[in-house]
């Protein structure tokens, strides 16, 4: 008898989600949210996310990713007149970046593009999607200055005071993503505190999120799929620090997706040992995933049909994740950037 199990399609990870769940705002507090805890047999335990240092153990290591979010949404227009959003994907240079730009005709090679009536940018290629752009101040100068923090499609306010201030981590340090690594927005310095007094230790690795995190999965047949790329360091002291946690039993708690992917892509590069190193990522992780660092995970809850829910899927198992979005669902838990959290543990089964 043939056991092997069939081929995952995308419509294996889709559910529906009440509109009013779509978290619009964040708590007044960041620590506030509600946490979902999945353990190792799959069972939820409705928890409150200040209840994250009873899941952790002396010698367990979190990492964290200590992306900042730039302001990368500028308006503007062409100097014909016509009106345009850009939204920086990429800085890649002192006064160069990779971009998306709306607008009524795709821009050719050698526009100029005014942005918040100050700023004049030369429109030098495209790369696939993107549009190479020439600035003639440092990009991230001219963000801080006229940028806005681009919220989430879903989020349907324009971003405020409020939004700049919490759509960033406490402990935001590299400037250079365009998404927040929203698991870590839960995390506050007296929280954090207390963990490290509980004997937990935190490490840190710096993944740009970019817009292509909210790009849906378009083909039903997985393998088609072809995962953004995102930029990420894994530096020589989290190496260190994950090394010494295993050495003394603990586990590797990776805060958000984000940190996973950077653990994971720097093992797969390896030969499955952790290195230092830098570079490009577009490892896409789906049930049947080999993995080689991560133990436990703390995530926010995903969109459907997305590859984060697959990930996701791929470290629980694909009928626990299913079975614990409809927990979260029916108890009316609120979902993506602003919403709550789940900690996960790494399934005990094989099941995909």
């Amino acid at each position: 008898m043939n056991t092997t199990p069939a081929p995952l399609n995308l419509i294996d990870f889709d559910y529906v989600l009440p509109t009013e769940l779509i978290a619009q705002f964040p708590q007044s507090t960041r620590s506030a949210s509600r946490l979902l805890h999945v353990d190792q047999n799959g069972q939820h335990i409705d928890r409150s996310f200040i209840d994250l240092i009873e899941l952790l153990k002396p010698n367990d290591l979190l990492v964290f990713n200590n992306t900042r979010v730039i302001k990368a949404r500028l308006y503007g227009h062409k100097t014909t007149g016509g009106a345009i959003e850009v939204l920086i994907e990429r800085v890649t240079g002192l006064k160069t970046a990779l971009a998306h730009i709306k607008a009524s005709k795709s821009p050719p090679v050698g526009t100029e593009l005014i942005l918040a009536n100050a700023v004049t940018v030369r429109v030098m290629g495209r790369l696939a999607d993107l549009y190479d752009l020439s600035f003639e101040q440092p990009v991230l100068d001219v963000l801080d200055q006229y940028g806005e923090v681009p919220l989430p499609p879903y989020i349907q306010h324009s971003a405020d005071d409020t939004d700049a201030q919490r759509y960033q981590t406490v402990y935001a340090k590299i400037p250079g993503a365009v998404a927040a690594p929203t698991a870590g927005l839960h995390f506050d310095e007296h929280l954090l505190a207390r963990i490290q007094a509980h004997g937990v230790q935190s490490c840190f690795v710096t993944l740009h999120v970019g817009a292509g995190t909210f790009q849906p999965v378009r083909d039903n047949d997985l393998s088609k799929h072809i995962m953004h790329s995102e930029w990420y360091t894994l530096p020589p002291e989290t190496v260190e620090a994950v090394n010494k946690t295993r050495q003394l039993g603990g586990r590797v708690v990776a805060v958000g997706t984000t940190s996973v992917r950077a653990l994971e892509s720097s093992a797969k590069a390896h030969g499955g040992n952790l290195n230092a190193n830098s570079g490009d990522t577009q490892l896409f992780i789906q049930p049947g995933f080999e993995w080689q660092v991560v133990d436990a995970m703390v995530t926010n809850f995903h969109l459907p049909q997305s590859t984060l829910l697959m990930l996701v899927s791929a470290f629980i198992g694909l009928d626990t994740m299913k079975a614990a979005y409809a927990h979260a669902i029916q108890q009316r838990y609120r979902f993506f950037s602003y919403g709550d959290a789940m900690f996960l543990e790494k399934g005990l089964s094989h099941e995909i």
